[in-house]
C-alpha cells in the first residue's frame, strides 16, 4: 500500500460499488471516497457497506444530502428535518458516521436572490453545522454543481463550511469558476479546503479529449502525459483546488491519474485560458 495522497478522492457517482475498486484505491494510496444519499438509486450507502464494510475504517468517507426519493423520482429540499433524517439513515446504512457531509447542490432549491432564499440556505447550513456538533458527521461542506446564485445568498450570518466542492476543469464555464472563487474568498477557505469534481465534464470518453491537447497547460516535463491525464492535472487550477473527486471502476485508470500528480500545470497558460474564457463570455449576447 502506498502512502496516502489527499489530492485524489474516489468519486462513486456512477460506480458499480465493487470491492475491487475500493481495495485498489487503498493500494494506490487513495483513502478518501465520495458518494451521496441519492446515488445508486438511493442505495449507495448500503451498497458501499455491503461491498466493503471492513474497508470503510481505512477510508475518509464523504457523502451528500439534499435529494430525496419521492415515489419513483428525486426531489430536492433544504428542509432541516429531512436533511437530518437523511444523515441518520446514512449512519445506519454505512454502519458509521461519515467524515464529511456536503449540502448537495443547494442552488436547486434557491430560485432567486431573496431574503427567503438567503434564510433557507442559512438554515440548511446551520442544520449541518449542528449535525457535526452532535456527532452525526465529522465535518460539513457545500457541494455545488452551479454555484452562480450562491455568492449573493451568503452573508456574515451564514455558517462557514469546512469544505467547498465545485465543478473543475477545462469545460467549466467562467461564471461558474468566478462564483466558486467568490464563495471561497467570502469564507476565507484555503486551497486545502476546496475540492473539484467532474474534471472531464462527465465525459471522460468523449473524443474531445483526443482532439484537445491539454498538455499545452502542463509544465514542459508533462510531455509524457496523455491529453486526458493533462486535462485531469489542469483541473486542479480551474479553479485552484486541493483535491479532485473523480470516478472510475477501473483500477488502471486510477493509476493513470495518480501518475499525473508528479507534474503541475503551467500557471501562465492557465491564466491566459481564464482570460480567453472571460473575453468569450463578454462577447456573448445578454
Amino acid at each position: 500500500m502506498r502512502e496516502s495522497d489527499p489530492r485524489i478522492v474516489l468519486g462513486l457517482h456512477r460506480s458499480r460499488y465493487e470491492r475491487r475498486i475500493l481495495t485498489s484505491a487503498l493500494d494506490l494510496g487513495i483513502d478518501a471516497i465520495d458518494t451521496s444519499f441519492n446515488y445508486h438509486g438511493f442505495s449507495a450507502h448500503a451498497a458501499l457497506a455491503e461491498a466493503g464494510r471492513d474497508l470503510l475504517p481505512h477510508f475518509k468517507v464523504s457523502t451528500k444530502v439534499g435529494f430525496f426519493q419521492v415515489v419513483d423520482q428525486a426531489e430536492h429540499s433544504l428542509d432541516p428535518g429531512r436533511l437530518r433524517r437523511a444523515m441518520e439513515q446514512t449512519i445506519r446504512d454505512l454502519g458509521r458516521a461519515p467524515d464529511l457531509v456536503f449540502l448537495h447542490n443547494p442552488e436547486r432549491s434557491l430560485r432567486d436572490v431573496s431574503a427567503r432564499a438567503r434564510d433557507a440556505l442559512g438554515t440548511a447550513c446551520a442544520a449541518l453545522e449542528k449535525a457535526v456538533a452532535e456527532g452525526l458527521c465529522g465535518a460539513w461542506g457545500i457541494a455545488s454543481w452551479d454555484p452562480r446564485p450562491l455568492p449573493d445568498l451568503v452573508d456574515d450570518s451564514t455558517p462557514k463550511p469546512d469544505v467547498l466542492m465545485v465543478r473543475a476543469g477545462l469545460l467549466t464555464g467562467t461564471a461558474v469558476l468566478d462564483a466558486a472563487e467568490a464563495l471561497a474568498a467570502h469564507w476565507d477557505l484555503g486551497t486545502d479546503r476546496l475540492w473539484g469534481m467532474s474534471p472531464f465534464g462527465g465525459r471522460a470518453g468523449d473524443p474531445l479529449w483526443s482532439r484537445l491537447d491539454a498538455r499545452l497547460f502542463i509544465q514542459a516535463a508533462g510531455a509524457e502525459l496523455s491529453g486526458l491525464q493533462a486535462a485531469f492535472r489542469t483541473a486542479y487550477w480551474l479553479p485552484r483546488v486541493g483535491a479532485v473527486a473523480v470516478g472510475t471502476d477501473d483500477p488502471s485508470h486510477l493509476r493513470e491519474l495518480i501518475a499525473t500528480l508528479r507534474y503541475d500545470a503551467d500557471g501562465t497558460s492557465v491564466r491566459a485560458y481564464r482570460r480567453f474564457l472571460r473575453e468569450r463570455a463578454d462577447r456573448q449576447p445578454r
